[in-house]
């Protein structure tokens, strides 16, 4: 016979849950201080992020809701301890492409990123990757700066290219 006991409150996801609806309201906030030109009859500049912290509360009410029927996961997998390994490649890809994308540009910087994220998920091919992900990267930086016209971040090898 299954366990009939009310399931603990998970106080994780609750914490979680608390943040995104306070970060909803940071979004809504920060959205209706913009400056919106008259030119714009409805839709403007501001629908996407008004959008997008409706999004995030309703995200947040429902982990909020999972929190008090004792949180989203199955009990077998709250036993699982957690594998610090593969989050610190992750977390230490993107440190490096924060500090790494200004001077030596989006590509080099997204290449790295690529690898030791691929590396957490299992891969033991850096070779392989680093291409994969450069020409990931090189495809994104062309389309953003010369497609679109916005810089993400050249560096001395995007200078090389003549970007």
């Amino acid at each position: 016979m299954a366990d009939q006991s009310r399931p603990s409150l998970a106080w994780p996801e609750l914490f979680i849950g608390i943040g995104l609806m306070l970060f909803a309201g940071l979004v809504w906030w920060q959205t209706a201080t913009m400056p919106v030109s008259p030119m714009y009859a409805k839709v403007g500049p501001t629908i996407f992020p008004y959008m997008t912290a409706i999004g995030l509360f309703f995200l947040a009410v429902f982990l909020i809701g999972f929190s008090v029927r004792g949180g989203w996961q199955p009990a077998d997998e709250k036993e699982v301890p957690v594998d610090w390994g593969p989050i610190a490649f992750v977390v230490a890809g993107l440190v490096l492409n924060v500090g790494l994308i200004g001077t030596i540009g989006f590509t080099l910087s997204s290449t790295i990123l690529f690898v030791l994220v691929a590396w957490a998920f299992g891969s033991r091919n850096p070779l392989r990757d680093a291409a994969i992900g450069f020409v990931f990267a090189l495809v994104s930086f062309f389309g953003f700066a010369k497609a679109l016209g916005v810089n993400i971040g050249g560096g001395w090898f995007e200078n090389l290219l003549g970007a």
